[in-house]
């Protein structure tokens, strides 16, 4: 690389010696003595221009708090936060919204989402951070009318699909006191299941809107990759970062994604020609219900994904009820055919092993280089460039996890195995696309079981491997498509027994999978089930 400037080192700036010496000594290098002097001067330089540029005023979207104000900014006390549901609570709307397409709906956002002005803990005391900024889809939000009544609950850092991790606490499912909400997006789901919200925004790595949409009977959307702006959201590794609406229906779902969706010019996972209001979700979905008559999915064709019913460790009942959903989407008019993608039971382990390798260095140490993006500098200020023995601490059994995996992968296999994984997620992608040839649309279960019970304080004395055991399988038909980046839907379609207790009914979802950007006909399929069937009579277990 050139030496665009090389800098006048002041007294403050100047790098001895000594310390070029020390520095390439730590990387296992060794400098000619001859040329220490000329690499001490290129350093000095280098460090002084890099305090300029850090005394330059940072550049980010600053929200007018006249035209969208936020008052009673609180944490709500542990009896007000609806059993784990709240983190943050606030109350912010718009003086001047430019449509109405959300007006007296009320939402909740996951707490991962920038709230100017709100404390955002990603779940963790890992990190102190108050956003001065708002997410791009919060503005969108308030110009639609929306009126935003806090922060939802989530799993530590997001690295968690039971409800237990939360450092703002336990999520209890809204149906079952006692058993998982699922997660990240804890408390997004049992906010809106509970009531206490209409509508809420989720955000989705492996299954984080998908898994608490099937746990708390909601409607979950993950959209297309790059559909919605991810800018304002804590990354947890950009080429798996979404974020969606979850909802108690399909319309409600498609009116937020209608007002989220879109190119906002400043993140760089979006198509660039992709403008908001492109696509009018939620009067498309409303025209498709009034007219549809009793065949509504006439000519739409279904894939069954035949490896997603075929998972290691997977409930009985929750397949019954995705196979008995699929029989009512034949009755609707749909043709329904088998598809076998035999990569899919592996690609569960491919996820898993691709995102330690980039999510340790974006996701828990706030370092998405490479990006065109909004980045939080003052949030990578109390981050840090590796995790101190306090933050590791605070970090839930989920985080410190993903770090381990990512400090070993990266000490004995390094890059070629990540170029491996990127390759095969690309394989993944290509059979899917395939398979959506011969189809509109995959479906299975969302996840493999239902909700399990939760500990109280997050079972710290449980210990790592129990507390993850748990997790085995809850996102094996949900974390693939956060890697290729084809949208997802959670429709709830009955209640399963739990596992530990035959008598407590909980709620379970089919995922439906359509083609990238193709999350309109997703919507309308699920929005054509759900306008014909009432999941909240449909009984799948021992004894019904």
């Amino acid at each position: 690389m050139s030496v665009s400037v090389l800098g006048e080192a002041q007294k403050d700036s100047v790098v001895p010696v000594a310390d070029i010496t020390i520095l390439a000594e730590s990387a296992g290098l060794t400098i000619p003595s001859a040329e220490l002097n000329d690499w001490s001067i290129l350093l000095s330089g280098l460090n002084a221009c890099a305090k300029d540029v850090l005394a330059i005023p940072d550049y980010f979207p600053v929200p007018d708090l006249s035209l969208y104000p936020r008052t009673n900014i609180h944490l709500p006390p542990s009896a007000d936060r609806e059993k784990g549901g709240w983190a943050w609570k606030a109350h912010v709307i718009s003086t001047a919204p430019t449509s109405e397409l959300l007006k007296g709906k009320t939402i909740a956002l996951k707490d991962n989402i920038a709230l100017a002005g709100v404390k955002c803990t990603n779940g963790t005391e890992a990190v102190d951070w108050t956003p001065e900024v708002d997410a791009t889809l919060v503005t969108r939000i308030l110009d639609a009318g929306g009126e935003i009544l806090g922060k939802a609950a989530c799993e530590n850092n997001c690295f968690g699909a039971v409800s237990d991790t939360s450092c703002t606490g336990t999520v209890h499912n809204p149906y079952a006191e006692g058993y998982s909400s699922g997660g990240s997006s804890s408390g997004s789901g049992r906010l809106v299941g509970i009531g206490a919200v209409d509508i809420s925004v989720g955000a989705d790595q492996g299954g984080s809107i998908r898994l608490p949409s099937a746990h708390c009977g909601l409607v979950g959307l993950k959209p297309t990759w790059g559909l919605v702006p991810y800018t304002g959201c804590i990354s947890l590794e950009a080429t798996i970062d979404h974020v969606g609406p979850m909802a108690k229906n399909v319309q409600d779902c498609a009116t937020l994604l209608e007002v989220m969706a879109g190119a906002d010019g400043i993140d760089d996972r979006q198509p660039y020609d992709w403008a908001s209001g492109k696509v009018k979700f939620g009067a498309d979905v409303k025209a498709h219900v009034e007219k549809a008559g009793d065949l509504p999915l006439k000519g739409v064709k279904v894939g069954v994904l035949k490896e997603g019913f075929e998972m290691d460790g997977a409930d009985k009942n929750v397949a019954a009820a995705s196979r008995a959903a699929i029989v009512k989407l034949e009755e609707l008019g749909a043709r329904v055919k088998d598809i076998s993608i035999p990569l899919h039971k592996d690609s569960g382990m491919i996820w898993m092993v691709a995102l330690p390798l980039s999510g340790t260095t974006q996701g828990l140490l706030a370092n998405p280089s490479g990006r065109k993006q909004l980045l939080f500098p003052t949030r990578a200020k109390s981050v840090g460039t590796s995790l101190s023995q306090s933050a590791f601490e605070a970090l839930g059994p989920g985080g410190q996890n993903i770090y381990l995996r990512g400090l070993f992968l990266r000490q004995h296999f390094g890059a070629p195995l990540h170029a491996r994984c990127t390759n095969l997620l690309r394989k993944l992608s290509d059979s899917y696309d395939a398979a959506l040839h011969e189809v509109d649309v995959l479906v299975m279960p969302t996840t493999l079981n239902p909700p399990c019970k939760i500990l109280e304080a997050g079972g710290k004395t449980l210990g790592p491997l129990k507390m993850l055991g748990r997790t085995i399988g809850a996102t094996a038909n949900t974390a693939t498509f956060n890697s290729t980046g084809h949208p997802g839907l959670s429709l709830p379609v009955g209640w399963v027994p739990a596992k530990e207790d035959a008598k407590v009914w909980l709620p379970t979802g089919m995922q439906i999978v359509g083609r990238k950007f193709g999350d309109l006909e997703v919507l309308k399929v699920a929005a054509s089930w759900e306008g014909a069937y009432k999941w909240k009579e449909l009984k799948y277990g021992e004894g019904v």
